[in-house]
């Protein structure tokens, strides 16, 4: 009987104290919530995007796209002329073929052209992983990897796929990086970006590498066409539907561009009188006037590869809304023992909490937050969180997601009004379609909901009645080839 009361007592005795450590933690827990909850006040004070703000910052983009169509560095945006004056119409027909080059994969596509009644007969592609090595190569080095897999993937041409007898293959070439564009079909590297180091293409003709690489091949092709991916998408997107005048990308990085007079483009005026329209890449990531800043983004921006630069994508864009969530966190934690006395050492590595993070977050209706809980656990090394606490850090991303959808949404708004007031009311009068592409757009429902609030807050109940968003999934590479087939050597023959 001794032994089994003895036995007992202990572990009354070890229950008690854990109750009574339990209630201490949380009490120490609650008071740090506390300590915390002024931080995440001043961080919703200095996001907010009420209508005047956002209406400063469509204004100022509006106004910084006139400084930069009428000089080059007159403004903050580049407005750079893409030297698209023919768009696909539907009626081309043949075979042509893309090549996408962004980042460390690119892809080749083909595409069966059937004119008007048959549009795209077929389409097929494949992508090609980048070894670093050629990354960090010649020029001839990268060009010829490309040309080579290129030829392997003509190659396997056939079935639906047809070269018309006399024609040479044509391509469209999306090409993202920094290119000071001299024609339709050509285009000098400024500076190799996102972790390429090719040596010896700077100052050169990225067209022109690539057509020689090609001739080294054998491959019987070359490029009609030379775009960025934002203005591929707009062309893609235009193919189908006449009405779309605005393609914006809101994925890892963000950029828009639109179809502009060329009476409204000053900057053009010395190569002669050119009538009709033509794509105008913003370049919109290095917007910056009238934006909300926190102390998280200067301190991120300062600790940039770009510091003071691309301050607009920086807010914006998938790249950075994590971390800049993850910033708010760690202050939170360092100065008032969020999360409790132990400062998880992942919470200071940059970058480690990401968007999908956030937008996994956000997405959790369950009662005891049990995704966030995991995300805090695995992602960040948070083993133990409150419910109070896993509300806080839905909250804070909730600030931040909700600052960079507004303000993406009034670059729309922005864009928009500036060809409204051009055109003496042509645009808003009627439908008027905005093609966007990018995982951040694409899988983030909270993000889109509040980009398209702006717009609506911004271009008035009746006017945002006509403005149609649609969602154009890769619309890049096909738009690269029908830019190609729109600007064919052979188009003049094929309408005749």
């Amino acid at each position: 009987m001794s032994a089994a009361v003895g036995s007992s007592f202990p572990a009354v005795a070890v229950g008690q104290h854990r109750r009574r450590g339990r209630a201490a933690a949380v009490q120490v827990r609650s008071s740090a919530m506390a300590a915390a909850a002024p931080i995440l006040d001043d961080l919703r004070l200095r996001c907010a995007t009420p209508l005047p703000l956002l209406r400063h910052v469509a204004d100022a983009m509006a106004a910084d796209m006139r400084a930069g169509l009428a000089a080059d560095g007159a403004g903050e945006l580049k407005m750079i002329p893409s030297y698209v004056y023919s768009l696909p119409t539907g009626d081309e027909t043949g075979l042509f073929y893309a090549l996408d080059l962004g980042g460390t994969n690119f892809r080749v596509l083909r595409v069966q052209l059937g004119g008007k009644d048959r549009r795209v007969i077929d389409s097929e592609s494949e992508q090609v992983s980048i070894p670093k090595e050629i990354m960090h190569g010649t020029t001839e080095e990268l060009f010829d990897f490309i040309a080579a897999r290129l030829s392997n993937f003509v190659a396997k041409e056939g079935g639906t796929f047809r070269i018309q007898k006399g024609r040479k293959r044509e391509i469209g070439f999306t090409f993202s990086f920094p290119v000071k564009q001299t024609s339709i079909d050509s285009g000098i590297l400024i500076k190799w970006t996102k972790g390429f180091a090719v040596s010896g293409t700077a100052g050169k003709d990225v067209v022109a590498c690539l057509n020689a690489a090609m001739e080294r091949q054998g491959l019987d092709m070359s490029v009609s066409a030379l775009v960025n991916d934002t203005v591929g998408t707009l062309a893609g997107a235009h193919y189908w539907d006449k009405d779309v005048m605005v393609a914006v990308i809101l994925g890892t990085g963000t950029n828009a561009c639109y179809i502009e007079k060329n009476d409204f483009i000053p900057k053009l005026l010395h190569l002669g009188p050119v009538t009709g329209n033509t794509i105008i890449n913003t370049e919109w990531g290095a917007f910056s006037d009238g934006l909300p800043l926190t102390e998280f983004d200067r301190d991120m921006d300062a600790e940039s590869i770009n510091p003071g630069e691309q301050i607009f994508e920086k807010t914006i864009s998938g790249m950075y809304l994590g971390e800049i969530v993850r910033r708010a966190l760690a202050k939170m934690a360092q100065e008032h023992d969020l999360f409790g006395h132990s400062f998880a050492d992942k919470l200071a590595q940059p970058f480690v909490l990401r968007t999908p993070h956030l937008c996994a977050m956000q997405q959790d209706r369950s009662n005891d937050l049990g995704e966030v809980e995991l995300i805090l656990r695995d992602v960040i090394g948070v083993n133990e969180s409150s419910l109070a606490e896993r509300r806080a850090i839905v909250d804070v991303s909730d600030c931040i997601v909700k600052r960079g959808g507004r303000l993406a949404g009034a670059g729309i708004a922005g864009i928009l009004q500036k060809m409204e007031s051009d055109s003496n009311g042509q645009v808003l009068g009627r439908r008027t379609a905005v093609a966007m592409d990018g995982g951040l757009y694409e899988n983030y429902p909270q993000y889109r909901s509040y980009m398209t609030d702006a717009m609506v807050e911004l271009l008035g109940p009746q006017d945002s009645e006509h403005v149609v968003v649609e969602h154009t999934k890769d619309g890049s590479g096909i738009g690269a080839a029908l830019l190609a087939a729109a600007n064919s050597k052979y188009a003049a023959q094929s309408s005749t």
